[in-house]
């Protein structure tokens, strides 16, 4: 077995400190691949930049939220059920769980990747900001459509079919188990590549949290992870006097953006046996055989 590690980039596209940290990211080959949001304001800069260098390593990161108070956006089609009362997609998962209609988060879906793949973007994967096709909110999960599309696209998709035991987030969540192993055959039977695992760290800065103490809880990570294919996912961003001014914990996205190049990390991840993969991977190597996972998403049905 081996150890492989997909560095992601979220949130590509949101503003120009956050297209600059990525880009940089990107070109450097420090990270395996970023994902898009169509729906952002930084969306024609980060497209027009990855279609001209060709970059083959650029998902569409499906979003339905918009949750920070000085930079919001609203859904590509329009739709009064995407939005809150300021017109903007809402700032939670939960309104958005409660507010959004099945058929309208479909045509959303799908006016995204046609927008990504009109500029010439060559799309690499799918995943979802801020989880909000899960259901982790209030249990409506809309991950059996967005599968679906997916499946349609031809393209593996940010999921997992295992729980690591010592991800903070995943981890601690009790009677997730089942929904998982559905969620991860339904992938299989629909034809989506997913990687075994996704592992999570805190979003915001923590108390007494200093860049050096984020770097050493990064790597230690390194040294325990399992066996097979990871994704782990960042939200770089470059110092920037509008970032700090307006979008909460800008210090982490700059320890984000600081990390792939920081020695320690790069030899940690040789020292460890962990290699840098992209989603090309996943595609080509973590295929299911469609009939045996409809039988093995029917057992997890009738159980």
């Amino acid at each position: 077995m081996s150890k492989r590690l997909i560095i992601n980039c979220d949130d590509f596209g949101q503003s120009a400190p956050m297209n600059e940290a990525i880009m940089h990211l990107l070109e450097e080959g420090k990270v395996s691949s970023a994902t898009i949001m169509a729906v952002a304001p930084g969306f024609e800069e980060a497209a027009a930049w990855s279609a001209r260098r060709r970059k083959q390593n650029v998902g569409l990161h499906l979003t339905m939220t918009s949750e920070f108070d000085a930079l919001r956006w609203s859904s590509l089609t329009g739709h009064p059920s995407l939005h809150d009362e300021s017109g903007h997609q809402y700032k939670t998962v939960k309104e958005f769980e409660q507010g959004a209609q099945t058929g309208a988060v479909v045509k959303e879906i799908n006016a995204q990747y046609e927008l990504v793949k009109k500029s010439g973007i060559t799309i690499s994967h799918v995943d979802n900001h801020m989880g909000s096709l899960y259901g982790m909110e209030t249990g409506r999960s809309l991950l059996p459509q967005t599968f679906w599309r997916i499946s349609r696209w031809r393209l593996p998709s940010r999921f997992f079919r295992y729980i690591h035991a010592e991800d903070p987030l995943l981890g601690s969540l009790s009677n997730i188990e089942r929904p998982v192993a559905l969620a991860s055959a339904l992938a299989d039977t629909f034809g989506v590549q997913i990687p075994d695992y996704l592992l999570s760290h805190p979003f915001g800065l923590q108390e007494g949290e200093t860049y050096d103490s984020f770097k050493q809880s990064i790597i230690d990570k390194l040294y325990k992870l399992p066996d097979g294919v990871c994704e782990t996912y960042i939200h770089p961003g470059m110092e920037d006097s509008w970032m700090l001014a307006n979008i909460p914990h800008w210090e982490k996205r700059i320890w984000e953006s600081r990390l792939p190049f920081d020695d320690d990390f790069t030899y940690a991840m040789r020292d460890a046996g962990v290699e840098l993969t992209e989603y090309r991977y996943v595609q080509e190597h973590l295929k299911r055989p469609r009939v045996r996972s409809a039988l093995r998403l029917l057992k997890q049905l009738i159980r």
